[in-house]
């Protein structure tokens, strides 16, 4: 390789050697099977159910969302495999060597967000844990400006700390968390979904209950409406991973072990777990007289060594989906914005910090916030990102990239690609108005906005990618 620019290269960005290639299909599905057991999987079915879904309903949103978004997950997860670069350089093809910054700082920015929610809902793990085995001894006063008590701001503090001793081992040591934790992580849903079949004697009456959207009822004309919502809140769930998957495919083995992996990993797990909530929170209303869709929440009523087993599962389970999903993006992203002075440890240093700044409790209050303007809202400014990169790897440059010109200016890469920014601002802007009303910054815009927004991340790819393919011919 010729001489590298030092904005634009260092160690953990450089293409991966074969030696560094040890990662098979066991490894991605493992991958992903850790990721999806976490708390705000389980939450998922629990927002659809209380917009009005049946149990089926739910899962099967679940399930199709996670099927649709495999398909670019695994197309820019092709890129990683066959040149080993994670997704800061792919980037560089399409956005230019200095412009590739703003997508990589847009998506690390979203994981920071991310880590802060799973930091939150491990450290409350943690709070209910103490809590059980000293009798309340940590529960105490709100603290003025933080607005939870100093017990819980300890555990969450806490939790963030186990993060940065795989932060400073790198990836491999994320890989082997990953790999021992899932068949721990499946083993213990299945003991969950067990006791609570047995202790309520059946699954309760939830998974009877039909669908408020039923033919005749009074709701039947808005399922479309909210299916289409819905279905796009649960691709935005995993968008971020679409984005960044080339940071873990390129220590792919081979193509055939990333797309296998991926495949067996995601959307069937990520449907399982979606059912053994549903179920579970029906079995709560028989055992505790209401339905607990927070897991945090259920451990702690279970009492005895059930919670500390239970709240254990759900560090763990917490634990490998942040470092997996929300470290790495940012770490490389970071990494990218200065190369020579910050390094992929010193990039997940400020992704810690930053989690802790953005008070995440704040972005968890409501089912509704959490479904409509947090998961949907990200996905109008990933969405565009994506059908840029998949247009620019595979019709535009067809699989084919120059390596060496990705880390020097002088090569066939421009510093700013105007095609690829043109196409994410057009890709974002129909979005904008309905993110807006949705976040209730503006009363009323026209009902078309609204409607775009639903389909958030698909009008933003096919927008961004048709427009960036135009915007390349000769």
């Amino acid at each position: 390789m010729t001489k590298q620019a030092d904005d634009l290269y260092n160690d953990d960005l450089a293409p991966t050697s074969n030696k560094q290639r040890t990662w098979d299909w066991k490894a991605y599905a493992a991958l992903w099977v850790a990721m999806v057991v976490c708390v705000p999987t389980y939450m998922l079915a629990g927002g659809l159910i209380s917009e009005g879904m049946s149990w089926w309903q739910a899962v099967l949103t679940v399930l199709l969302g996670n099927v649709i978004v495999l398909i670019p997950m695994m197309l820019i997860g092709h890129a990683g495999a066959k040149h080993g670069i994670p997704f800061p350089v792919l980037l560089r093809s399409s956005f230019g060597t200095k412009g590739a910054r703003i997508p990589a700082l847009a998506r690390g920015l979203v994981a920071c967000g991310w880590f802060g929610i799973n930091t939150w809902v491990g450290g409350s793990a943690i709070y209910v844990i103490v809590n059980a085995l000293t009798s309340n001894a940590i529960t105490g006063d709100t603290l003025p400006f933080l607005g939870i008590d100093a017990g819980q701001f300890a555990c969450f503090i806490g939790f963030w700390a186990m993060h940065l001793y795989f932060i400073k081992h790198g990836t491999e040591s994320i890989r082997w968390l990953e790999t021992y934790a899932a068949p721990f992580l499946i083993g213990m849903g299945l003991v969950l979904l067990g006791w609570a079949y047995y202790t309520a004697g059946g699954f309760g009456e939830m998974l009877s209950a039909p669908s408020k959207f039923a033919v005749g009822g009074e709701r039947e004309g808005e399922f479309a409406g909210v299916f289409i919502a819905s279905l796009t809140a649960m691709v935005g769930f995993w968008a971020t991973m679409a984005l960044n998957i080339p940071d873990f495919t390129r220590f792919a083995k081979s193509q055939k072990d990333q797309i296998i992996g991926q495949a067996i990993g995601l959307p069937l797990p990520m449907a399982l777990f979606a059912f053994i909530s549903v179920a579970v929170t029906s079995a709560t209303v028989t055992i505790y007289g209401e339905a607990i869709w927070d897991p945090v929440k259920l451990a702690g009523k279970m009492g005895g060594i059930g919670v500390v087993v239970a709240l254990l599962a759900l560090v763990v389970a917490t634990l490998t989906t942040n470092l997996a999903a929300n470290v790495v993006a940012p770490a490389y992203g970071f990494s990218n914005l200065n190369p020579k002075k910050v390094s992929f440890k010193m990039g997940g240093y400020i992704t810690a910090a930053i989690g802790i700044a953005i008070f995440p409790w704040k972005l968890l209050e409501t089912a509704g916030g959490y479904l409509f303007v947090w998961l949907i809202g990200y996905s109008a400014l990933l969405g565009p990102i994506a059908g840029i990169l998949i247009v620019d790897y595979f019709i535009v440059r067809r699989c084919e990239l120059d390596t060496e010109s990705l880390f020097n200016h002088d090569g066939i890469y421009k510093d700013w690609n105007m095609a690829g920014m043109i196409a994410l601002i057009v890709g974002i802007i129909p979005n904008l108005p309905g993110f807006l009303h949705a976040a209730g910054i503006f009363e009323n815009v026209p009902v078309i906005f609204d409607t775009i927004y639903s389909y958030a991340w698909f009008v933003g790819l096919f927008i961004a990618g048709i427009l960036y393919l135009l915007l390349n011919k000769k």
